[in-house]
C-alpha cells in the first residue's frame, strides 16, 4: 500500500511531478517560460501542502502524548508538578 503521507511530503515526488508537467507543456507546444511558471507554481504548492501535513503529524503526535500523560497521572494518582 502507498504511503501518501510520505510521498505528498516528498520533495523528490514534487520534483518528479513538475518535470513532468513541464515536459507536457513544452512538448504540446507551450513556451518555456509558460513551463517554468507552472513548474514553480507547482513546487509552491507542494511546500504548502508539505506544511500542513508536517504540521498535522506533529500536532497529532502532540495530542498523543498529552493523552497518554493524563493517562498515566489517572493509573497512578499523580499529577507530575512534583
Amino acid at each position: 500500500m502507498t504511503d501518501w503521507k510520505a510521498k505528498l511530503t516528498s520533495r523528490k515526488f514534487w520534483a518528479a511531478i513538475g518535470e513532468f508537467v513541464a515536459m507536457l507543456i513544452v512538448a504540446l507546444g507551450g513556451s518555456q517560460e509558460t513551463a517554468v511558471q507552472v513548474t514553480a507554481l507547482i513546487m509552491a504548492g507542494a511546500s504548502v501542502i508539505a506544511y500542513i501535513i508536517g504540521e498535522g503529524l506533529i500536532d497529532a503526535a502532540h495530542a498523543n502524548t498529552v493523552i497518554v500523560a493524563q493517562d498515566d497521572e489517572a493509573e497512578t494518582g499523580v499529577d507530575g508538578d512534583g
